[in-house]
C-alpha cells in the first residue's frame, strides 16, 4: 500500500508513508470522523526539509510506526521516530528525535497542522454541494483550536495540544521547536489531536504509554473472546490472525451494538450487504457479532416510499453517512437504500444466527423487522414476475444494486448492458434461503401457518428459478434476468452464492461447482468474477474478471455445505497462495484476474485495504475446512473436516455454539488422505455428528 491507515472507534487516520498529511493531496490523506476530515495537514520538517523515510510500518492495525532521517553525507544524521495510535477519540502522535552526529547539533523541528473539515464525498470528488465557513484559528498556550461551521450549522473543531515546553505557535498552524541535542541524545514530543463535534465529544486525555497499553489490552480481550487457531501451516495462521485483528479495527458502534464498517479508507461506515456478509463469516469466531449488525440494520429499516433514497417500507439499507452533505440533504445517504440483497441477507443472517446460538429471544425481538422485510420481498417478487428485481429510483443512486454495483457489471453475451428491472441469480438464492430458514423459527414462535406458507413459497421460487436461470450449454446459471425476463448469459461467479442457499438441484449443483473451477473462471489464485470467454471480461476491471476474496468465501461456504470438498480445497489453496504476496498478508478488497502463471497476483490499482469482508474470508476458511455446520433446531453439530496441502494439524479452541464452546483437533494420517478429529471441549449441549 502507498499509504498508512489506522482506526479506532469512529476515528481513522490516513497518511503517506512518512506519516505526513500534505494539504491538497489527491490521495485524501487526513484524520476523519463521522465522514468529516478533521485534519487535512500534518507535515513534519527538520530545518524546513522533509526527512527521508527509512521505514514505514502498519503491521498492527491500531498503530502506525515511521522511522525518518535527515542526514549530512558521511557525517551523521538526525533520526525521527513517529508513532501514531488512536484511543478514546484522540489521535496520539509521539515524535522521538535522536542526534546521530558525533557533535552537538542544533536544528529546528516543526509540525504544521491544518483542517479543511471537508465532507468525505467532497474529498473523494464523488459529490459537490454547498458548504459552510472556516473560523479563525484560536491559538493558546500549548494549544491550537481549528474550527468550522457547516452548512448544517453544526460546529466542528480540531483541538491540537502537545506536552513539550518551548514551542512557538505560528498563525498558519505550525508549531516549531528549536532543539539542541548532544550525541545520541533523544528528545520526545507528543501531540494530541482531538476532533470535537456534536456527535464526537472529546475523550479523556491519557499519557502516550497508558493510552497505548489500554488499546493493546482491548485487542487482547478481543482475541480471547474469539475462536483461537493453531496449525502447522504458518500461512494460514498468519492470514487468520490478520483477519481477526483487522476485524477488531473495523468494529464500530453507532448506537445499537457492535458491527463492522465496510473498509478503509473510504467506507468507514456500516453497510447493509457488507456488514451482513462479514457477520456471516464471523459466525465461527463468535456468533454474538451478528447481533449488533442485526440490531443496527433493524434500527434503520425503511419506513416509507422515498425515491430520493431508494427507500421502501421494510427495506434494509445499503449505506449510511453522517457528513455535512447528508445532514443538509444534499446527498441521499442518510441512509441510502439502493441495494437489492441487503434485505434477504438480513433474514439469512437471522436464520444462521439461530442455528449457531439457539437464541430465539433475538428472533422474537426482531420479529416485527422480519415481517416488514418479508412484506418488502414479497412485493418485489410480485412486481418482478416472480423474481426479486431492482431498478434505480434515486437520481444520485446506483444503477446496479447487487454486490457487483458498478454500471457495467450485468452484461449480455453480445456486450450490451442488461436493462432494468434486473433479477440477479444470487438474490433469488438469498430469498430462498431466508424463507426456508425462517419457516421453522416461526413454528417455534407458535405460528405454524406462517411457517407453512414460507416453506411453500421457497419451494415455488426454486421451481421458477430452475426453469428460468439454467443455461444448459454453459452448465451454469445465468447471472440475471433482464427487463424482458431474458437470461443475461455471461458466465460469472454470482451463481456460486447459490450453494450456500441449497437451492441448486443435485446434478446442476455438481455441474455449477465444476464450471466455476474451469480455467476461464479459476485463475489459480481464486474464482474470477467473470469468465475470460465473456464479452465483458477485463482482468483489471472492478467486477468483470477480477478476483474478490469475499466472493470466493461466499462460494466456499456453500461448496462446503453441499459436500464439494475437492473444489473447496482448490479454492482455499489458491487464495492462501495469493495471500503471501499482499502486505502484512492482508487480503485486499479485490485483485486482478490475471492467471497465476505470472507467479504472483496483480493488485487492483485502487483497492480498499483493510476491507471487512476480505478480512473475514479467513474465518470462512475455518468453517469450510472443519466442515462445521451447527444446527440448533436439531441440537446437532455436523463436522466433516479436510486440510489443505501444507497443513497437517489444526487445532481450534473456543468456538461459540449454543450456550457453550467447542474445541476441535484435526490431524492428517500417514497416508495423507484421512483425518482424525477429536473433540477437545464440547460444552454446547449439541450432539456431534459426521466424524
Amino acid at each position: 500500500m502507498e499509504y498508512r491507515v489506522i482506526k479506532e472507534g469512529d476515528l481513522f487516520l490516513l497518511t503517506d508513508l512518512s506519516g505526513d498529511i500534505a494539504p491538497g493531496n489527491e490521495q485524501g490523506h487526513g484524520l476523519y470522523s463521522q465522514d468529516t476530515r478533521f485534519l487535512s495537514r500534518m507535515e513534519l520538517r527538520i530545518d524546513g526539509e522533509k526527512p527521508a523515510v527509512l521505514s514505514s510500518a502498519g503491521d498492527k492495525s491500531y498503530v502506525a510506526n515511521f522511522r525518518l532521517m535527515k542526514d549530512v553525507k558521511d557525517e551523521g544524521a538526525i533520526e525521527v521516530k513517529r508513532d501514531c495510535f488512536i484511543y478514546d477519540g484522540i489521535l496520539y502522535v509521539r515524535i522521538a528525535i535522536t542526534n546521530y552526529f558525533v557533535h552537538d547539533s542544533r536544528f529546528g523541528l516543526s509540525v504544521a497542522f491544518g483542517a479543511d473539515f471537508q465532507d468525505m464525498f467532497l474529498v473523494r470528488k464523488y459529490r459537490g454541494g454547498e458548504v459552510g465557513f472556516m473560523e479563525e484559528p484560536v491559538i493558546g498556550d500549548g494549544e491550537i483550536m481549528l474550527g468550522y461551521v457547516g452548512a448544517d450549522r453544526e460546529r466542528r473543531q480540531a483541538r491540537i495540544t502537545w506536552d513539550a515546553q518551548g514551542g512557538a505557535v505560528h498563525r498558519d498552524g505550525t508549531v516549531s521547536f528549536p532543539l539542541s541535542l548532544k550525541p545520541k541524545e533523544e528528545r520526545e514530543i507528543t501531540f494530541f489531536i482531538a476532533p470535537v463535534s456534536k456527535r464526537h465529544p472529546e475523550g479523556k486525555l491519557l499519557g502516550f504509554e497508558e493510552g497505548l497499553r489500554k488499546l493493546e489490552q482491548s485487542y487482547e480481550r478481543w482475541y480471547e473472546d474469539n475462536a483461537r487457531v493453531e496449525s502447522d501451516f504458518p500461512v494460514f495462521n498468519g492470514l487468520y490472525q490478520r483477519g481477526l485483528q483487522d476485524l477488531r479495527m473495523l468494529t464500530a458502534d453507532i448506537g445499537f451494538g457492535e458491527t463492522t464498517v465496510a473498509g478503509l479508507p473510504w467506507f468507514a461506515v456500516p453497510f447493509g450487504r457488507d456488514s451482513l456478509i462479514t457477520s456471516l463469516f464471523m459466525l465461527p469466531a463468535n456468533p454474538r457479532h451478528a447481533s449488533g449488525t442485526l440490531r443496527t440494520l433493524a434500527a434503520y429499516q425503511g419506513e416509507k416510499s422515498d425515491p430520493w433514497r431508494d427507500e421502501q417500507p421494510g427495506k434494509i439499507m445499503h449505506e449510511i453517512r453522517f457528513g455535512e452533505l447528508v445532514t443538509t440533504k444534499q446527498s441521499p445517504f442518510s441512509p441510502y437504500y439502493g441495494t437489492i440483497d441487503s434485505t434477504p441477507l438480513f433474514l439469512v443472517l437471522i436464520g444462521e444466527y439461530y442455528r449457531w446460538t439457539g437464541d430465539l429471544s433475538l428472533v422474537k425481538e426482531l420479529r416485527p423487522n422480519i415481517l416488514r422485510a418479508l412484506e418488502y420481498i414479497d412485493a418485489s417478487l410480485q412486481a418482478g414476475s416472480g423474481f426479486m428485481a431492482y431498478k434505480q429510483e434515486a437520481e444520485k443512486g446506483f444503477p446496479n444494486q447487487g454486490w457487483k454495483d458498478s454500471a457495467n457489471s450485468v452484461i449480455h453475451e453480445n456486450g450490451t448492458y442488461a436493462a432494468s428491472p434486473i433479477a440477479l441469480a444470487e438474490v433469488q438464492g438469498y430469498v430462498y434461503q431466508a424463507k426456508r430458514s425462517l419457516a421453522p423459527l416461526f413454528e417455534l414462535m407458535g405460528e405454524p401457518e406462517a411457517a407453512r406458507r414460507l416453506a411453500e413459497e421457497a419451494e415455488a421460487l426454486k421451481e421458477r428459478f430452475e426453469s428460468a436461470f439454467w443455461m444448459d450449454d454453459e452448465q451454469s446459471y445465468a447471472i440475471a434476468l433482464d427487463k424482458e425476463l431474458r437470461q443475461v448469459r455471461s458466465v460469472t461467479s454470482n451463481p456460486g452464492h447459490l450453494f450456500m442457499s441449497g437451492l441448486p438441484d443435485g446434478s446442476r449443483a455438481k455441474a455449477q461447482a465444476e464450471r466455476l473451477l474451469r480455467r476461464d473462471m479459476y485463475n489459480g489464485y481464486g474464482i474470477r468474477t467473470m469468465s475470460t470467454d465473456a464479452a465483458g471480461y477485463y482482468p483489471m476491471s472492478y467486477h468483470n474478471g477480477s478476483v474478490w476474496p469475499h466472493d470466493n468465501a461466499m462460494i466456499l461456504l456453500g461448496l462446503g455445505k453441499m459436500g464439494f470438498k475437492a473444489q473447496a480445497q482448490q479454492v482455499i489453496e489458491g487464495l492462501l497462495k495469493a495471500s503471501r504476496y499482499f502486505e502484512y498478508q492482508r487480503f485486499p478488497e479485490l485483485f486482478c484476474g490475471h492467471d497465476s502463471e505470472l507467479g504472483y497476483p496483480v493488485p487492483y490499482p485502487t483497492t480498499c485495504s483493510p476491507q471487512a469482508w476480505a478480512a473475514g474470508t479467513s474465518l470462512a476458511f475455518l468453517q469450510v475446512m472443519l466442515g462445521l455446520y451447527p444446527d440448533a433446531l436439531r441440537k446437532e453439530i455436523r463436522l466433516s473436516p479436510f486440510l489443505p496441502d501444507g497443513m497437517n494439524t489444526l487445532r481450534v479452541r473456543r468456538i461459540s455454539i449454543g450456550n457453550g464452546h467447542l474445541s476441535v483437533n484435526v490431524s492428517r494420517n500417514e497416508d495423507g488422505v484421512t483425518f482424525r478429529t477429536e473433540i477437545a471441549e464440547n460444552t454446547t449441549g449439541f450432539a456431534v455428528a459426521g466424524l
